[in-house]
């Protein structure tokens, strides 16, 4: 609620606003190329996810946000929630600028979409065998569902050539994916090699003073 809030409150203001008065305020909110690599502007990273300048787009974002997302936050928890969108809003729209910068169009890159995607990627992930019916009428699993949207994904980015925004859609979608799985994800992999490293420093040794005779066991006495 609060991250879609943010970007309905941001996004209403921007399209109340006349052309003139967007205009100042896109180079100061909106992340591109020109923008975080030739001004310096590194804050318009952050700024830039909470702008969407179509209403219609605003509206879906509404949509996949109560569909998707609050499912995702109950079973993480809200702090690692909070850890996921940073890191793929952020992720997603820095490769969006780079990618704009290796081809050389200075094309904006805004609004909650990379995290979305990536949104999608997690729930895919968690709930893969999960039932879900799309739309009341479909029939899915959670990764059947995920594969659908990237299909949807690919014909969109390729057909209309929005490279950069692909760019930045498939950066955030790999950063969920290694956040979210198990078999790649780099917190787990960092947690097993201290448990790696930590049995190798230890040790079994037999207990108590050599000194004092052993007491026999009496198995009666145990269950297991």
């Amino acid at each position: 609620m609060i991250v879609l809030g943010l970007e309905i409150g941001l996004s209403l203001v921007w399209l109340m606003l006349d052309r003139a008065t967007r205009a100042t305020l896109d180079e100061y909110i909106i992340a591109s190329p020109s923008q975080v690599f030739e001004r310096g502007r590194v804050w318009t990273l952050a700024t830039s996810v909470f702008l969407e300048r179509g209403f219609v787009q605003l509206i879906l974002h509404g949509f996949v946000m109560f569909a998707f997302v609050p499912v995702l936050e109950r079973f993480w928890g809200t702090a690692r929630f909070w850890r996921f969108f940073a890191i793929t809003s952020l992720v997603g729209t820095l490769a969006g600028c780079l990618a704009g910068l290796a081809t050389g169009r200075d094309v904006a890159i805004t609004s909650l979409d990379p995290f979305i995607w990536a949104s999608i990627i997690a729930f895919g992930i968690v709930y893969a065998r999960q039932p879900v019916q799309f739309f009341g009428v479909l029939p899915l699993t959670g990764r059947q569902l995920m594969y659908g949207f990237l299909a949807f994904l690919v014909l969109l980015v390729v057909l209309q050539q929005l490279w950069e925004n692909g760019a930045a859609f498939a950066a955030a979608m790999i950063a969920a994916a290694l956040l979210t799985a198990k078999r790649w994800s780099p917190g787990l992999a960092w947690r097993r090699w201290r448990i790696a490293r930590a049995r190798r420093k230890l040790s079994v040794i037999e207990g108590g003073n050599k000194a004092t005779p052993k007491k026999k066991r009496d198995e009666q006495g145990y269950l297991n």
